[in-house]
């Protein structure tokens, strides 16, 4: 029997990539792991691992290491700079990129990131004081589109469900990041989307990604907001199905 028909046979859960010891949590009578959610999180996230995108891009190209074929990586704001990462450290795996929304930078720096570095100081205190709070804040900010609010309160029940602890130290990675060097790295094709009106990406951003990355293609969408694939999902479906079929 193999390693994985035991895990699978007695419905074993395996979290993280412990160096190590590995904890293992057993639940009592009546009960199932769901008695230790609250307490997986903390003896599985690794704020040093995670201090940078660099973090989550393994993580990326760990998964991709699953599947023999390489892929195409389809991102969403800082996913699409974890996929740029990506990329860099897994050629042989990712075949192209569509980068939607991406932000290399936050922060005005020398280019207009859309925030001041005040802004991104006082955004991460508030999250740290009251995570809930500015997150229900924030959702309808970021969606845009307040004529449509079903679309501010889905991502705001998204962003309120997220495990606080891990949302701080993603969010702190993700609005203090500088991967502006790491975009001339990219040598797979590339689309570029961004939307006429975005508040976390201002169209400056799109500008600069698509001069950095060699050879990309940006597309502008008529649609406002950061989250073109709930607010415009025929047009965002309609570039992203061109790009796919320019690749084949």
């Amino acid at each position: 029997m193999t390693a994985t028909d035991i895990l699978r046979r007695n419905n074993i859960s395996v979290t993280g990539n412990a160096q190590g010891r590995t904890p293992v949590l057993a639940h009592g009578f009546g009960c199932d792991q769901a008695m230790w959610r609250l307490t997986v999180p903390a003896l599985t996230l690794s704020e040093d691992r995670y201090a940078s995108l660099a973090g989550y891009a393994q993580d990326a190209v760990d998964v991709r290491s699953t599947r023999p074929a390489r892929c195409g990586v389809r991102g969403t704001a800082v996913s699409a700079m974890i996929g740029v990462l990506a990329a860099d450290m897994a050629p042989e795996r990712i075949a192209a990129l569509a980068m939607m929304g991406p932000s290399p930078r936050h922060i005005d720096d020398g280019y207009r990131g859309g925030f001041s570095a005040e802004d991104i100081e006082e955004l991460l205190a508030s999250l740290e004081v009251n995570y809930l709070g500015r997150s229900a804040a924030m959702a309808p900010v970021v969606m845009g589109n307040p004529e449509q609010p079903e679309l501010g309160e889905e991502l705001k029940n998204s962003f309120c469900a997220t495990d606080p602890d891990m949302a701080r130290i993603f969010a702190r990675t993700t609005f203090l990041s500088d991967s502006r060097r790491d975009l001339k790295s990219v040598r797979v094709p590339t689309l570029v989307l961004e939307c006429t009106q975005d508040v976390i990406a201002p169209r400056e951003v799109g500008a600069f990604v698509h001069q950095e990355i060699p050879g990309s293609t940006l597309v502008t969408l008529e649609a406002t907001g950061h989250c073109p694939h709930r607010s415009a999902p025929e047009a965002t479906n309609e570039a992203l199905t061109g790009f796919l079929a320019d690749l084949r």
